[in-house]
């Protein structure tokens, strides 16, 4: 018998996507929770992998590998930095050729071969005691091996990131009120999963790499990088998959990049020839936000309008080019933000290798233990902002996210200068206990501080990245063309990615202008001797700046419409 459920057929299928068979995708057998939670999973256990190797990494670097602690740290943010910023060549061969689902089963292959590599590198590794140097002819093999590892993770993580997130946020249709409102809080439950992935990788597999073996320590983050992938697989059934581009559709790449050509090559056209542009801008007022890039509003006639009819570009494309314009400046404002953060995975760990680490007698946790705290605070914050923050926020400003995305991304920022001040704090005082009990010459004793004195930095951090970075990773995939989803989280991943590059520069600099360990270096091999405190500070500013300029650019920002 038929029911009134049955006669509303274009309510029953999601329009702009297909199912597993390419047939048009039912809005209640797939997508939304149900597949999302598949992806979720599959990149919970992707970062316990990644994790596994980046918590610990300079510890492997300035023991096995027997690195300085100045090389090492421009090694792991360049090679985080460059992890970063290849998602940007991913992105553009998903949404370009391959797809996000295609992509990201060859990235995971190309991660786990770099992962079975780093494991085997570290087997070869010659085991020495403290007193003995590892030569270089016993140490080439496993540093090529090794190095040629971390090219291959930094490949799989190229196509993996920024492909992952945007397949899970495709599962929720941003043209239904109640799917776009699942898929914000998408973005929160992404990163508390994803934070309880990484907790465990610091707290399981840093440990095992230190207390047993690094071979092992490897070798466990291979085995759930074989589990993500045969999870993704399993849930292919249940995923919604954007429609396939027509041959006769114009590559979104080539659509977006002909506004840039054809507007610059209308660059000398007539007054009049404005003006007609404009008038027609102002017949169509949904097309008004065109009015503030005039540049690439010559890209809506052709030189010779009479006789080139055609060659023009239409107005939706040049909206898009124009958006992806106003996304520059607020990019380049976060790089403040991103400098910062990259810290974590060095310096605080270092810092922390130097302090009383004894839980109870006999029983000594790893320095990048601590980085659990930042998961820590997001697993506890998250839900907080969720289902506390969010609805206070949504009845006073009555926007249903609460406060808009730049918005939550500035208040990330307060809280990461607020961080570098404390870290900066906390250093004088180790430094200054240090010299208080005549270990300034002693780099390998224990200075008689806690470790715990790190707690509230890192739970600062973790705080911030639920603002800015989550606020970066909405921001920039709403911000952008549908077909270009990829790219948009590819944009927030290089953001990421180019912070931890300025950051090896900035220390790389620093080191030289302050005489490496021959001098009064700020990252002297010996911390007791060195300066973190005042790289701190200098981020501390750095950041402080970065704000300012981010509030000033945020205010003129106009959000893009949806498609």
């Amino acid at each position: 018998m038929a029911t009134t459920e049955e006669i509303p057929l274009l309510e029953d299928y999601v329009i702009d996507a297909v199912d597993h068979a390419g047939l048009a995708a039912g809005r209640s057998s797939t997508g939304r929770w149900k597949a999302a939670w598949f992806i979720i999973g599959v990149e919970v256990a992707e970062r316990f992998a990644y994790y596994g190797i980046a918590a610990n990494l300079i510890s492997y670097l300035t023991g096995p590998l027997g690195q300085s602690i100045a090389v090492a740290a421009a090694n792991v943010n360049a090679w985080s930095g460059i992890s970063s910023l290849l998602p940007v060549l991913g992105a553009f061969v998903a949404d370009a050729f391959l797809g996000r689902y295609r992509t990201i089963i060859i990235a995971s292959l190309i991660d786990l071969l770099g992962l079975v590599l780093l494991t085997l590198s570290a087997f070869l590794v010659p085991v020495t005691s403290e007193k003995t140097e590892v030569t270089s002819s016993s140490s080439f093999l496993p540093n090529v091996l090794f190095f040629l590892s971390m090219f291959f993770v930094a490949i799989g993580q190229g196509g993996h990131k920024p492909c992952v997130q945007a397949f899970g946020a495709d599962q929720f249709d941003e043209k239904d009120p109640k799917e776009k409102s699942e898929r914000s809080s998408f973005f929160n439950w992404w990163y508390l999963t994803m934070a309880a992935g990484i907790s465990l990788a610091i707290v399981v597999v840093v440990y095992i790499q230190e207390a047993f073996s690094w071979a092992l320590g490897f070798g466990i983050p291979s085995v759930f990088m074989v589990f993500s992938l045969v999870l993704f697989v399993l849930g292919r059934r249940s995923y919604r998959y954007p429609k396939s581009r027509q041959e006769k559709e114009i590559n979104p790449f080539t659509r977006i990049g002909r506004v840039f050509f054809v507007a610059f090559r209308n660059r000398r056209l007539s007054s009049s020839q404005l003006c007609q542009i404009q008038t027609e801008l102002e017949a169509n007022p949904s097309q008004g936000s065109l009015e503030r890039s005039r540049s690439l509003n010559k890209a809506l006639l052709a030189p010779n309008a009479s006789t080139e009819k055609g060659n023009e570009c239409n107005a939706s494309d040049v909206e898009d080019a124009t958006g992806l314009v106003r996304l520059i400046p607020i990019w380049l404002t976060t790089l403040a933000y991103t400098v910062a953060v990259a810290q974590y995975l060095t310096f605080f760990t270092k810092q922390g290798a130097t302090m009383e680490r004894t839980i109870v007698a006999g029983v000594t946790i790893p320095a990048a233990s601590l980085q659990v705290l930042i998961g820590m605070s997001i697993v506890l914050f998250v839900p907080l902002y969720e289902h506390v923050f969010v609805p206070i926020a949504r009845s006073i400003t009555r926007d249903p996210c609460g406060i808009t995305t730049l918005k939550r991304i500035g208040t990330g920022m307060v809280l990461v200068t607020l961080t570098m001040v404390v870290a900066a704090l906390v250093e004088s005082k180790r430094l200054e206990t240090a010299k208080e009990h005549g270990l300034v010459d002693q780099p390998k004793a224990t200075v008689p501080m806690s470790i715990w004195w790190l707690i509230p930095q890192y739970l600062l951090l973790g705080l911030s990245d639920i603002y800015t970075l989550v606020g970066m990773q909405e921001f920039f995939y709403n911000q952008v063309p549908t077909e270009l989803r990829s790219i948009g989280l590819a944009l927030y991943l290089s953001a990421l990615g180019v912070g931890s590059l300025l950051s090896s520069l900035l220390i790389s600099l620093i080191n030289l202008a302050t005489g490496g360990d021959t001098g009064n270096s700020w990252f002297n091999s010996n911390l007791n001797r060195a300066h973190l405190d005042y790289f701190y500070w200098l981020l501390a500013v750095i950041t402080a700046v970065g704000f300012s300029a981010f509030l000033f650019i945020s205010k003129s920002y106009i959000y893009r419409r949806v498609d």
